[in-house]
């Protein structure tokens, strides 16, 4: 296939993949948010497209189109839902896409089903409609698996270490921080602009929420700590790291084909 993007198949070579004994969808999910006044609100659905595109070029597996709306960003991880730019689903609303989606490709064939998280807030809501879309086709004879992960989750503590050099506070405020706009510069350095980066200490988040939320709790620029210290080459260590590690874990769990390099290393 010339594409590993399910959207760019004809029927016939789609229908043909889903008899293969190892056919493996992948949905990046993401959301309509804002990342404060350096980059667009479209950041979560691309990066979970791009890392799932490059996790299915190691793997042999297809990139379903992405969910580009998530659940409500929350103050303590993404923002507020009260934000400006963020267009946001319910969790019953997300809860029920995934399990239509999910139980539609387990129904035509797929054998596994992975969902790739690139929104903090989506993963429960996720969980539940995969786990229901699981149990749904196992009902009705069909043995198909699915897997749900969050890119971030697999970057390991070197990596860290390298694009935190000092010190690593946590995935909570990385929303529009370090992370996401060094793989923004590299996948998509047009749509960054660094001179619009606004320099401020790390939000002080409490350890419970206010309803309704109050806009004065998070940084005024959106931003959960400061992307000052994101570059290219930052984004290319998260992403080789992530991208190997994702693949380990579909390679293992689904007993997928081992990549192209190691098996000409093999």
């Amino acid at each position: 296939m010339s594409s590993v993007f399910l959207e760019d198949l004809d029927a016939d070579t789609y229908a043909a993949y889903l008899r293969q004994s190892t056919s493996t969808v992948i949905i990046p999910t993401g959301a309509t948010e804002q990342h404060g006044p350096h980059m667009p609100i479209g950041v979560d659905a691309m990066l979970s497209s791009d890392i799932a595109a490059a996790v299915a070029q190691q793997t042999g597996a297809l990139v379903a189109p992405v969910f580009a709306y998530g659940y409500k960003s929350q103050p303590r991880s993404g923002g507020g839902d009260h934000r400006i730019g963020t267009t946001s689903l319910s969790a019953a609303t997300l809860i029920g896409l995934v399990e239509d989606v999910a139980s539609s490709f387990l129904a035509q064939g797929f054998k596994n089903v992975v969902v790739l998280n690139g929104h903090y807030e989506n993963y429960q809501f996720v969980y539940e409609g995969l786990d229901k879309a699981v149990k749904q086709a196992h009902t009705a004879g069909n043995a198909g698996r699915a897997m749900l992960m969050s890119y971030w989750d697999f970057v390991d503590d070197q990596t860290l270490e390298a694009v935190f050099p000092d010190g690593f506070l946590g995935w909570d405020i990385e929303h529009g921080g370090v992370l996401e706009t060094s793989l923004m510069l590299l996948l998509h350095p047009e749509k960054v602009d660094m001179d619009r980066v606004v320099d401020h200490p790390p939000a002080q988040l409490t350890s419970y929420d206010v309803f309704p939320e109050d806009p004065t709790r998070t940084p005024a620029s959106g931003c959960l700590s400061s992307a000052t210290g994101a570059t290219a080459a930052k984004g290319q260590l998260l992403l080789d790291a992530v991208t190997r590690a994702v693949s380990d874990a579909l390679i293992s769990e689904l007993h997928l084909p081992l990549p192209v390099a190691s098996r000409k290393a093999n």
